[in-house]
Formats: structure tokens, sequence, C-alpha cells
């Protein structure tokens, strides 16, 4: 049990399908996704209480896709907010995330009413991503997303918005670390690697998650869970390192292909520029030779046109080389 546990960490792994329902499912994680949501939300609201909604969302028509999100919930205030993790990249990431909260909104929007019946609350989505996003300030580790005018930047509709953590690019050493939002990357960055609590976190806010996080502490039914869990994770983990060495070697492979043909493009330029060179070597050793040629004939006393025609150059040219001659 104890090479288990080792294989395992003390601590559950927080960014696994089981680790996010563990650590902040409704049975003993609701404080943990309030102080969560507090973090991320401080300075614009502060959430009291919540009420944990169904993940799984059919479609109202038989060919509409079924929707499973993590966590969904709705704060003592009235927003809705959707928690998504996500371990691999996907191509149409933010079409995803749109596409999450538009099911939402569209189940809000009251059914069978004439007239002005729009109103919505708000709806978030959080995204804790363990990959990079290919967006503007690729190293950026946070984003706060909503809809602003593209010129003014001015928020156009303040009820809706995506919040994006971007794990790989928090990399703040712990005495850089500020504020609940640096404390929670930190945690769901580092979680699994822990033996205790670093004493920089806020104990009142994070001590429970250290409590119930022990992997010690979990049934057989959880533990077997989380191995499960744990082992999807690993596997994401190891598709990306096979991909980004791929993408490596593809790069070496595109370096070799472009020094070998550098090289080949090398040589036969050394080549053209060596033929050019002799070239130029015989062009001006014709010429010193035309030239002695011409300054004896005019020694004596042939007409420079005869000169010029019978060295196939044109009276300038002989003129301009007698002149050249004489100067030397």
């Amino acid at each position: 049990m104890t090479k288990k546990q080792n294989f395992l960490g003390k601590y559950v792994d927080i960014c696994t399908d089981f680790g996010m329902k563990h650590y902040f499912g409704p049975e003993i994680g609701k404080q943990n996704l309030i102080n969560f949501l507090n973090g991320l939300f401080e300075g614009e609201k502060g959430i009291v209480d919540l009420d944990y909604q169904q993940t799984e969302r059919n479609g109202e028509k038989g060919h509409e896709r079924k929707v499973i999100f993590d966590l969904y919930c709705i704060c003592d205030d009235g927003s809705h907010v959707i928690i998504e993790m996500q371990q691999f990249s996907q191509e149409f990431i933010k079409d995803r995330a749109v596409y999450y909260t538009s099911r939402v909104i569209n189940a809000l929007v009251p059914r069978g009413y004439k007239g002005n019946t729009y109103e919505l609350p708000e709806v978030y989505l959080i995204g804790i991503l363990d990959f990079v996003l290919d967006m503007p300030g690729a190293r950026k580790y946070y984003y706060d997303i909503a809809l602003c005018d593209k010129e003014s930047g001015d928020q156009f509709y303040g009820k809706l918005g995506y919040k994006l953590l971007v794990l790989p690019n928090f990399d703040k050493p712990v005495a850089d670390i500020q504020g609940l939002m640096d404390m929670w990357l930190y945690v769901f960055k580092h979680m699994s690697e822990l033996n205790e609590i670093p004493k920089f976190l806020d104990k009142r806010v994070f001590q429970l998650i250290f409590d119930i996080g022990e992997v010690a502490n979990l049934n057989p039914s959880d533990m077997n869970a989380y191995e499960l869990s744990l082992k999807d994770k690993r596997d994401a983990e190891a598709i990306r390192l096979s991909m980004i060495r791929q993408l490596e070697r593809g790069k070496k492979q595109a370096l070799a292909e472009g020094m070998k043909e550098g090289m080949k493009e090398g040589l036969e330029k050394g080549i053209l520029q060596g033929i050019e060179k002799g070239v130029a070597k015989e062009r001006a050793k014709a010429k010193a030779e035309k030239l002695k040629s011409a300054l004896n004939l005019k020694k004596k006393g042939v007409q420079t046109a005869v000169i010029a025609e019978g060295l196939g150059l044109s009276v300038e040219e002989i003129e301009e080389l007698i002149r050249r001659g004489n100067n030397t």
C-alpha cells in the first residue's frame, strides 16, 4: 500500500476528472468551490452560497448532441457558472467554450412568452487548461474574456464571460505569488507534488483542500476511480509529449533538409562564382592583350578605325585603351 501511495503521491491530483469532483463536488467540496470562485471573481463579486446543477445536458431535439460539464452551479447572486478542466488541446476549444455557454443560455430563455422577455442572468465558463492556448499573448496564464467593442475596448455585454487559467504558463516563484488567484493556480499546478500545505497559502481558504486531499484517506471505490482518472491524465500527457517530440523531430528534419539544400545551393553558388571569377579574369587578360596590340599598332601609325575593326572594338574603346595605356 505504501508503494502504491508513493506512486500516486500524497495528495489527489486536482487536474483529473476525479480530482475536480473530489475537491469541488457537492458532497464535501462546496466551500472549496465557493473559495475558488471568489478567488477568480475577487473585486467583481462575492459568492456566499451556490447550488449544484445537473452536469449532463441532452439536446432538445434528437439530432442535437449531448454535453457533459465537469461542474455546473448557480451562485447565490443568480449567476450561472460552468467549470471545465481540459487536459488536452483540442482544435476547436474556443468553439466548444462558446457552445457550452450557448446551451446554458438557450435553456434560460423563457418558452412561449411574447414581448420583451429576453433578460438573462450572468453566465460564465471557467476553463482550467493544462495546455497553452493559441492566442495573442501566448505566455499569459490568465485570460478574462468578455464581449467588447473592437475599436474602443469598451465592454458591450457584461453578463457573459470566459475566465481561462493556463497552467503551463504559470511559473511564478513562490516569492512572487500574490493574491488568491495566484495561490489557486499554484495549487492546481503543484498539488500532486506536495507533501504538506505550503506556508504561504492562506490556510483559511486552502486548509480544507489539504484535509480532504490525502490519497491515504480514499475508500477502495474512490481509490479505484482515482487510479483510472490519473491513468487517463498520464495517457494524455504521454500523447502530448509524443506530439511535442514529433514536432521537434520534424523541426530538426526540416532544419537538416534546409542545411543540406543550403549547402547544395552554396556549392552551386560557389561554382558559379568561380566560373564568373575565371571568366572575369580571362576577360581582363584578353583586354590587356588587346591594349598591348592597340598600342603597338598605333605606334606603327595604323589608324584608330582600322585598329578598332581588327580588334573587334569600337573607336571609342580603342581610344580609351590607348589613353589608359599612355597614363600607365
